[in-house]
């Protein structure tokens, strides 16, 4: 371990047996604590990487995220109804700008407050999410568009370039606790690596990527980032000509170099539609 790097243990998955689908409900039980799910999980320790002072080593394109300094207008996120009548808009305005997408589309949101002991079961009792993961998967991310898209906009759009990415940011105090993990694009093997599971939710399913452990996985993270700091998660590309980073696995961790005493994390992250002319 370094100044730079820190030594970490991740919670990867590992895929169920006989070529059963995978699958995870969205909310944790509220007597067990656990989210039903049918495969397994394994801690192993990994060097973790501090890019602060080198953030331009990784962009969407190559690593599949990219840290950028943006103060938002809107800093509280107690409500729902003033995150999407506030914080929408000018997020929508900051991916166009930063990406060059002609048009962006909020699909959702999800506030995490970190506290100890509660029950990841409900909206607003998000934790922070402890196993490495995509957000979605091809299949998925074409639903996606249809679900949340006017029925005559949707053919057209999926012709060109689209992408699904996340806006992620720290709520009133620097992530030093819990913060979030991000894997080079480069160091993942995409056809051995991750396999696809089940979301399932209260009224319907979804897909994501489970991520299994190889040892050539290069994790970075920006250590203490601030509210006034973003990152841009790629969770899915439709260019797949091996030219673009086309997903992110990514993971809350907890960082033995965390000050003591630093509070607990609070983040939002914002899941977007991203199109291209």
């Amino acid at each position: 371990m370094s100044d730079l790097t820190t030594t970490v243990s991740l919670l990867y998955l590992t895929p169920p047996e006989g070529g059963v689908r995978a699958y995870q409900s969205l909310d944790a039980d509220p007597i067990t604590g656990e989210r039903k799910r049918n495969f397994g999980r394994e801690e192993k320790e990994v060097v973790v990487e501090n890019v602060r002072g080198r953030e331009d080593t990784v962009t969407l394109d190559t690593a599949g995220f990219q840290f950028f300094k943006h103060a938002s207008k809107h800093t509280t996120f107690l409500n729902d109804e003033d995150i999407r009548s506030e914080y929408y808009p000018e997020s929508i305005e900051l991916i166009k700008k930063l990406t060059g997408a002609s048009r962006v589309e909020i699909f959702d949101h999800t506030v995490r407050r970190r506290n100890p002991g509660t029950v990841d079961d409900g909206p607003d009792r998000r934790q922070p999410v402890s196993q490495v993961h995509v957000d979605q998967t091809t299949d998925s991310a074409i639903a996606r568009v249809h679900r949340h898209l006017p029925a005559s906009d949707a053919p057209k759009l999926l012709e060109r370039r689209f992408q699904i990415i996340n806006l992620w940011r720290p709520i009133e105090v620097p992530a030093f606790d819990w913060p979030l993990g991000l894997c080079d694009y480069r160091s993942v093997d995409t056809k051995e690596d991750v396999f696809p599971m089940a979301l399932i939710y209260p009224d319907r399913e979804g897909e994501t990527l489970g991520v299994k452990y190889n040892p050539n996985h290069k994790w970075k993270y920006l250590r203490g980032m601030t509210p006034e700091e973003i990152v841009l998660i790629k969770c899915f590309d439709s260019v797949q000509d091996g030219s673009v980073a086309v997903f992110t696995p990514h993971t809350g961790f907890n960082d033995p170099t965390t000050p003591e005493g630093a509070p607990f994390r609070q983040s939002i992250e914002m899941r977007t539609l991203v199109f291209y002319d």
